[in-house]
Formats: C-alpha cells, sequence, structure tokens
C-alpha cells in the first residue's frame, strides 16, 4: 500500500521512523479513522499495526459487544488496558485503541507514558456518517445515535485534548489525514 505524504521525502521518512523509539497510539471517538488510519500510517512508515479492540477480542474468544453485555464496561476497561499495555511493549507500532480507552485514567497514563498519543478529531456529522455504516457499537445501541455521539464527545474532549498531537479526520481522504499525521509526529520528535 502505497501513501502519498508530499511533505516528507522517503528518506526522511525513514529518519523518522529512526527517531521513534516508541509506539505510535491514536485515540479519538468512535468512527473518527483510528483503524483504516492506522493502518495506512503502519504501510507508510514500514510499521507493524494493531487495533486494540481486535486483540481484546483475540484474547477474550467473544466480540467487544458480547463483553460489554455479558461483563459489562469496567470489566472491558481493564482488559482493554492489559492488552494496550501489552501492545506498548512490543515497541514501534502503530495501534489504533478504542473510542473510550483514553478517557480511562490508568490508559491514558500508560499510553502517555510509553507511547505516542495521536488525537484523531473529527465534527460530529463526520463521526455519524462513519458510525453508521457498523452496527457494533455497544455505546450506540440504546438511544438515539447523534445524540450519543454528542454527548460522548463533549465529556471525553478534555481528556483526548491531553495528547501531544491532534489531527483533524473530518471529511477527505484518509490519506490526507496520514499526511497531516507525519507531519506533526515529525515536529513532535
Amino acid at each position: 500500500m502505497t501513501i502519498d505524504a508530499p511533505s516528507l521525502s522517503d528518506a526522511e521518512i525513514r529518519r523518522l521512523v529512526e527517531r521513534l523509539d516508541r509506539p505510535i497510539v491514536l485515540v479519538g471517538m468512535m468512527g473518527v479513522g483510528k483503524s483504516t488510519v492506522g493502518r495506512k500510517l503502519a504501510a507508510l512508515l514500514h510499521l507493524n499495526f494493531c487495533d486494540a479492540d481486535d486483540a481484546i477480542e483475540e484474547a477474550a474468544q467473544m466480540t467487544v459487544s458480547e463483553i460489554f453485555e455479558r461483563f459489562g464496561e469496567p470489566y472491558f476497561r481493564d482488559g482493554e488496558r492489559r492488552v494496550i499495555a501489552r501492545l506498548i511493549d512490543g515497541g514501534p507500532a502503530v495501534i489504533a485503541t478504542g473510542g473510550g480507552a483514553f478517557v480511562q485514567d490508568d490508559t491514558r497514563e500508560l499510553i502517555l507514558e510509553r507511547g505516542v498519543a495521536v488525537w484523531l478529531d473529527a465534527d460530529v456529522d463526520t463521526l455519524l456518517d462513519r458510525v453508521r455504516r457498523k452496527d457494533t457499537r455497544p455505546l450506540l445501541r440504546d438511544g438515539d445515535p447523534r445524540e450519543i455521539v454528542t454527548r460522548l464527545k463533549a465529556e471525553r474532549e478534555s481528556a483526548y485534548a491531553k495528547a501531544p498531537i491532534h489531527v483533524s479526520s473530518s471529511g477527505g481522504p484518509h490519506g490526507d489525514t496520514v499526511t497531516r499525521i507525519v507531519q506533526e509526529l515529525d515536529k513532535w520528535l
């Protein structure tokens, strides 16, 4: 997979990756594009990609929705923190987290201490357009999706704002978001 990152040459991207001593951890609301953007970013940087929700499902042998339904959100968040800790210990990579992971104090501290947190942000309309494509969002099952997404975004933004890198993922191709992440990461490193 080739991603056009016009702001940095191949040599500059190699130097950026050489300076990277920890994983890039994508945080933000459900539907912001963490998994899609994460895969493209990992391909561009020649790093491994891992979706934390997929790793949780593999470890638990059930879906995120099933874990929520059977055991509740606190149980899920504890398992999520443990899985993210294991993924972060794997060295430089790109990790996409679930929307609520960075809101949890202990998980956020872990990510900030041992990873490079990148907050992908989008407006409510973009988020709604994207989350409606999948019926696997446990937090959207009991109410009006617009109200829930609007409320969650407002509640979570102060936590997401603690990420050292903030990139908009509203509209436009995901490749543009990848380019902005690489530019911001280069400045941060």
